[in-house]
């Protein structure tokens, strides 16, 4: 026996109502903490649901399980009548959204903490000054310099080296758990950048004590254009063919997608930010059962050839699409 569409819908509707009523009946203390157990993707979409849901979705008690405690000053001082600060937050939905857009600067500057909008899960960059990089106190290897738009104070610049090593660490308890994490080095190349053409750079991601991952990488940020955009010699004389293959180029090609690989070969890519940045590889914290400290580093100590012109801003840990 069919069904009648309309008798389905009127079904349908009167289920939604009926759901929606019982949700109103709901403790709001209840609703706010089922909220604060979703992502903050969720607890938008359910401001959709009534104007009762939306109170409580917007609430400081859902969106304080989203942010992390180091910016509860930011909250606090914007919050106070007595406080100068400026800054455009009078709720923690509105601190949340600047966390994923200003990256917080903890750990006296050392480290800067930000957040993934979709997911609210944690990301950090260690700056060079919470690095170990040999021979950084050696002015004539290295020095610390400044440029706009940077995250740190400082950055450091590569003069001259034969053995580039660089490597940072972080307490995995900071991490957001049940997250596979990448690192990336995060670094400019100077007009005389030299040294790192066609120069394979060993890198390594793990626990200390434990599983290392390793693989190799170029920081020759002009290589992977070269192999991007090859020109490539064509034979002249067939005049059927279109004009761009009778006078030997090639189309260029598309730029590769997150960790696509040219050639096999793993090429730095470029940020909005205007930086470059390789990934170092990958990290998959589950819970507090994991913690310990995860190791990441850069090596070129077995080529023996002097290398300059690299500008670091740090190593970034963020969630990996």
């Amino acid at each position: 026996m069919d069904i009648d569409p309309t008798v389905s819908t009127i079904r349908e509707e009167s289920d939604e109502a009926e759901a929606v009523n019982i949700l109103k009946v709901l403790p709001v203390d209840c609703i706010a903490k089922v909220l604060s157990l979703t992502t903050p993707a969720d607890a938008c979409r359910s401001s959709l649901v009534s104007t009762s849901f939306k109170l409580v979705a917007e609430s400081n008690a859902v969106w304080d399980c989203f942010v992390p405690p180091e910016s509860d000053y930011l909250f606090n001082n914007s919050s106070s009548s007595s406080s100068s600060s400026s800054l455009p937050i009078s709720s923690k939905k509105e601190l949340f959204l600047y966390l994923c857009h200003h990256p917080l600067l903890i750990h006296d500057g050392k480290l800067s903490l930000s957040l993934e909008k979709k997911s609210g899960k944690k990301c950090y960059m260690l700056s060079p000054k919470d690095l170990i990089i040999v021979w950084i106190d050696t002015p004539a290897y290295w020095r610390w310099t400044s440029l706009p738009h940077t995250r740190f104070p400082e950055v450091a610049e590569l003069i001259k080296v034969c053995w580039l090593e660089i490597r940072g660490r972080i307490n995995t308890c900071m991490l957001s758990p049940a997250t596979l994490y990448a690192a990336y080095l995060v670094f400019k190349t100077t007009t005389g950048s030299y040294g790192f053409e066609s120069q394979p750079i060993e890198v390594e991601v793990g626990l200390v004590g434990g599983e290392i991952h390793k693989q190799t990488v170029y920081l020759d940020a002009y290589g992977g254009r070269r192999l991007r955009y090859q020109i490539v010699p064509r034979r002249i004389g067939v005049f059927n063919r279109p004009l761009r293959r009778i006078l030997g180029f090639q189309a260029p090609q598309p730029q590769p997608k997150e960790n696509e690989e040219l050639n096999g070969l793993k090429y730095p890519k470029e940020r909005v930010d205007g930086w470059l940045e390789i990934e170092l590889g990958e990290f998959f914290y589950r819970s507090v059962k994991d913690n310990g400290e995860l190791e990441m580093s850069v090596l070129e100590i077995n080529g023996g050839g002097w290398k300059g012109g690299l500008i670091v801003q740090g190593i970034e840990i963020r969630p990996k699409p």
